[in-house]
């Protein structure tokens, strides 16, 4: 026989939906008017203004660095960008096993600790966020079959990661990377960072957390790369073909990529921060038609959507402009969500060290089971 308490049944919220768990001054997610506060800051405020470095900071001290603090928190993460002979043994095996480059960052990450000896739980915070787009830039090199690139102690944190791809960092590409990351740093108590905060909660250390933080957001559900919404630009390939390839998909059910938010019902505050620094970025002469086309998608399906769907609000979300941004970068699909993971770090390490301060987090089940089972 099962018994349900009725009590506990009216608070149950499936996938915790809703229910606060922890108390946080990093950042506030508010979906019904679009807003996304960073620290006291509106997304918007920031995000295209500074540099990653100090981005972290304001994580992680709640106010924007002056020179001084920012040319120290610059200097001390270059001082830890770095991983040892062995992490470097360890991701030449995972690469020559195919391990993708999210697994690669996964299995990097949890070697950050061989041979090294942190002082404090700050001090790991760093290496988490300074190594990570070491250990990817490390990664896709040698999937590529080309030698890594070793790090430039004269750049910071963006130009050395386009440095070691192997991309020339002009100044439009890195400070259209440092917006990226600063607008993906943190979002609220997402998967990851939940992740993060209850690894965290137990005392554990930093680099276990953003272990398990980058296995929640391996997950398709939470950190799937947004490369299919620019897939579906690239299949359309000329403004004629636009109206008509929308209109098929829409009218077979299909979604339509980079379009609504589960969140948001209004616009996303971020990916207006990102339109705009992909507007910036592709000034390039290069890249002017992919824009030009893009944007030209994008009015199509807006138009379309409400034409076929009058009952829903749905505007361009946060995947659309990322792909473009990243495409912009000469980044491939494949390292669009291991990127994402290393703006994210900057956050979950906040996140951590404030929940430090705090209870054990261990919710209660609702037991569905039976009571009565006898064992013969």
């Amino acid at each position: 026989m099962t018994t349900i308490n009725l009590f506990e049944e009216s608070k149950y919220s499936p996938g915790l939906e809703g229910v606060p768990a922890v108390k946080t001054r990093i950042s506030k997610v508010d979906g019904i008017n679009g807003k996304l506060i960073i620290a006291g800051y509106p997304i918007e405020e920031f995000a295209s203004k500074l540099e990653f470095e100090e981005t972290f900071f304001l994580l992680l001290e709640d106010k924007l660095p002056n020179e001084e603090q920012k040319r120290k928190i610059v200097n001390d993460l270059i001082s830890a960008r770095k991983f040892s002979s062995v992490q470097k043994d360890i991701l030449e095996a995972a690469v020559s096993q195919n391990a993708s480059i999210i697994e690669c960052l996964r299995i990097g990450a949890a070697s950050l600790s061989l041979g090294a000896t942190f002082a404090s739980s700050e001090e790991e915070s760093y290496a988490v966020v300074a190594t990570f787009p070491l250990i990817v830039a490390w990664a896709y090199r040698l999937k590529k079959g080309l030698n890594p690139i070793l790090p430039n102690p004269q750049l910071n944190l963006a130009a050395n990661f386009l440095s070691m791809l192997g991309i020339s960092p002009n100044s439009k590409k890195i400070k259209a990377l440092n917006t990226y990351w600063n607008t993906v740093a943190d979002h609220g108590l997402n998967a990851s960072t939940f992740t993060a905060r209850v690894i965290a909660s137990t005392q554990s250390d930093m680099i276990s957390a953003a272990t398990g933080a980058i296995g929640a957001l391996k997950g398709p559900l939470h950190g799937g790369a947004p490369g299919p919404a620019l897939d579906m630009v690239f299949e359309i390939a000329n403004k004629n073909a636009a109206e008509e390839y929308l209109r098929n998909k829409i009218e077979k059910g299909e979604r339509l990529m980079g379009f609504g938010h589960r969140i948001y019902k209004v616009r996303d505050p971020r990916a207006d921060v990102l339109a705009s620094a992909a507007k910036d970025l592709y000034e390039l002469p290069e890249l002017k038609d992919l824009y030009d086309l893009a944007m030209y998608v994008e009015t199509t399906s807006l138009r379309l959507l409400k034409e076929y769907k009058p009952d829903r609000t749905l505007h361009t979300n946060v995947e659309f402009y990322t792909a473009l941004l990243l495409h912009g970068l000469d980044l491939p699909t494949d390292l669009f969500t291991p990127v994402f993971a290393i703006g994210r770090a900057a956050g979950w390490m906040a996140h951590c060290l404030e929940q430090k301060q705090e209870r054990i987090l261990r919710p209660d089940a609702i037991y569905i089971g039976a009571e009565d089972k006898r064992w013969r």
